[in-house]
């Protein structure tokens, strides 16, 4: 089950240091170009969404809904977390190829959700 997968990931990504969460935290990456990607739980507020959206197409970064608030957290060793920019580069480029594969199997409904343009 590749959701496994990106849970997987961003588990290592956390325990390597390549990874912010919170909004504040996410916000400030984008803005100092250090965040690759960033991934906003699909249960997040509609507010908080457009925020993210609208600053990662400014800023050039690639944005993904995926997961709920606590599986987030779980997966990083956390309370609930609703959004999260990965750092490295390498970790985010398979993040992503995992999350498009997601994104193709559900039709891009449910899980993956590619909001970049």
């Amino acid at each position: 089950m590749k959701m496994d997968k990106v849970y997987s990931l961003l588990g290592l990504a956390v325990r390597s240091r390549n990874v912010v969460t919170g909004n504040f935290s996410t916000e400030k990456a984008v803005k100092k170009g250090k965040a690759e990607m960033v991934i906003v739980s699909e249960d997040a507020s509609d507010n908080t969404v457009k925020m993210f959206r609208n600053m990662c197409d400014f800023y050039g970064v690639p944005m993904f809904r995926y997961g709920k608030k606590e599986e987030l957290g779980h997966a990083m060793g956390k309370e609930m977390r609703t959004s999260l920019a990965v750092t490295n580069e390498g970790f985010a480029k398979s993040i992503r190829k995992h999350l498009e594969a997601v994104e193709q199997e559900d039709g891009g409904s449910e899980h993956g959700e590619n909001e970049s343009t």
